[in-house]
């Protein structure tokens, strides 16, 4: 059967990290699942998901789709051999600042669908940081026999080409967060309050902890300038739940009068702590995604940098970090946030036409993924 069928049906692998109750990472997954099947729709052809996940009941219930474990060699090797293609991404899955484990898993599922005859699709994906050199060639070789790239900044684009990946074109795209919808159902999730509410998200990076210490000073500060509801959004439980926990104890004594903390209890659904953040007045954030959510939502943000994709997605909107992990000033944090809360509208008018351009460009992987099936897959 020819790919020129307008009913075609078509499995297709999405490997990623998922399944680990990281929101970042189930937005991907959310966004890339909505985003396929709206695409699909309009190439005429059917996919069928079959994602890689850590956790694959949780996912088949979150999602609704078939799932199956990540680290298990049969199930790997089935789900992939059946299937008709594989997508690896989003996120930031080739890089080695987290483990030495990453660019080998990731690279070792491409090139076992490759090995198996299946096309392969890069979906967004932030390169990077990548610090041994030996893992430069499992990239490489994973990239050259992909049939389509796309990364989610120009560093990631620049950093494939400088370690020899020789593709007639790496596409640059946004992260495909900034175009998963609100959830169907809107419910109220945050308490209501009158005063100006602050989402917060962090997470833990020095081990000394400083850089959180810094960031309680920071509310401290912002606090004494103005009355503000300080709400903290956990991204990733249950470590950032314990990150939240431990700024809280640390200045709930010490905040303005006439303000407030909480740390939101939220369900794992990443649409929902989409329509969390779209509550907020304003976001400050650690987490990439806590920012991507934000720009999504048209909520102003500050950002603390303790990655360079953090740098690289405010460049993409036209801004830059408030501090970084080993520098944040209180006082100019404060007066920061103090002004995009008192004056959102200009913010919107500086940000809007970036975020705008960027929500707009998100579907581009699933269109180019469905055309390419349609037109070059034969059954």
């Amino acid at each position: 059967m020819g790919m020129a069928e307008a009913s075609a049906t078509f499995r297709v692998v999405i490997s990623g990290y998922y399944g680990f109750n990281n929101s970042g990472d189930e937005a991907v997954l959310r966004s890339i699942l909505l985003a396929l099947e709206e695409q699909s729709k309009a190439a005429g052809i059917t996919i069928i998901p079959v994602v890689l996940s850590g956790n694959p009941e949780w996912t088949t219930r979150m999602y609704k789709v078939e799932a199956v474990s990540r680290m298990h060699p049969a199930s790997l090797w089935r789900a992939i051999s059946s299937s008709h293609a594989l997508i690896s991404g989003g996120g930031s899955l080739l890089q080695d600042a987290t483990g030495l484990k990453s660019v080998p898993y990731y690279t070792g599922i491409i090139k076992l669908a490759q090995w198996l005859g299946k096309p392969t699709f890069i979906y967004a994906q932030g390169i990077g940081p990548v610090n041994r050199k030996s893992l430069f060639p499992l990239i490489v070789s994973a990239m050259k026999k992909s049939s389509y790239i796309s990364v989610r900044d120009e560093q990631s684009a620049q950093f494939l080409k400088a370690i020899g990946v020789k593709h007639p074109e790496i596409h640059i795209v946004p992260d495909p967060v900034m175009g998963m919808p609100l959830p169907a159902h809107n419910e109220a999730l945050l308490h209501e309050t009158s005063l100006s509410r602050i989402g917060i998200s962090v997470r833990f990076w020095n081990k000394d902890r400083s850089d959180l210490n810094r960031i309680g000073e920071a509310l401290i500060a912002l606090t004494e300038k103005r009355d503000v509801q300080l709400t903290f959004l956990p991204f990733h439980t249950p470590e950032d739940i314990e990150a939240s926990e431990y700024i809280v104890s640390n200045i709930a004594s010490r905040i303005g009068k006439g303000s407030a903390v909480e740390i939101a209890d939220l369900p794992d659904d990443p649409q929902v702590m989409l329509q969390a953040v779209s509550s907020c007045t304003a976001l400050f954030g650690m987490r990439l995604h806590a920012l991507i959510y934000a720009a999504n939502q048209r909520v102003p943000m500050l950002g603390l940098s303790y990655d360079p994709k953090i740098d690289q997605f405010l460049k993409r909107i036209d801004s830059e970090p408030i501090g970084t992990t080993e520098q944040l000033d209180p006082d100019k944090f404060a007066s920061e946030m103090a002004y995009i809360v008192n004056n959102r509208e200009q913010w919107l008018e500086q940000h809007n036409r970036q975020i705008e351009t960027l929500i707009q460009q998100s579907q581009k992987p699933a269109q180019q993924i469905s055309q390419t099936l349609r037109q070059n897959i034969s059954r």
